[in-house]
């Protein structure tokens, strides 16, 4: 983990990408607000630094797995967005689409050690695809290298 320098340079980005990637967010398991707090408990590093080509964002979840059972307290899938749905709590008695998801996910039912590991995979999944969407974003505006540079400098 670094001095914070590089990750103050792409708040900006990181703004734009949270839009962006709103709707990939609104297809997955998780709802807003748990998403919000998976990516408070997850920190991005810049892998390889010091090396140009191979350098790259990658999403530090380490922290992620403590956070993972506060999920089942919060509003889950596409029910808990904008009220819609009528602002299911995610039980598998629900049914519906969000149930039936849940289900083909192994999201449902009480067996909460493998429900809570196949969370902790679709949550690292998910911020790892931020991190490429980050990282394409910065390339794109011409602003990854000095990213990269001052991560390297950091380290």
């Amino acid at each position: 983990m670094s001095d914070n320098s590089w990750t103050d340079r792409i708040v900006g980005a990181r703004m734009t990408v949270d839009q962006a990637f709103s709707t990939r967010i609104a297809e997955s398991e998780f709802s807003n607000q748990q998403w919000s707090l998976i990516m408070t408990a997850t920190e991005f590093e810049i892998e390889h630094a010091d090396d140009p080509d191979r350098a790259r964002i990658v999403a530090n979840t380490d922290s992620v797995e403590q956070i993972i059972p506060e999920l089942d307290n919060m509003p889950t899938g596409m029910g808990a967005m904008g009220g819609q749905g009528g602002g299911q709590q995610g039980g598998s008695s629900s049914g519906g689409l969000v149930g039936s998801i849940k289900g083909a996910l192994g999201l449902g039912g009480s067996d909460d050690g493998d429900g809570d590991a196949d969370k902790l995979r679709a949550a690292e999944r998910l911020t790892q695809e931020y991190a490429e969407e980050l990282q394409s974003h910065l390339e794109s505006d011409g602003r990854w290298e000095s990213v990269r540079q001052a991560a390297a400098a950091d380290a």
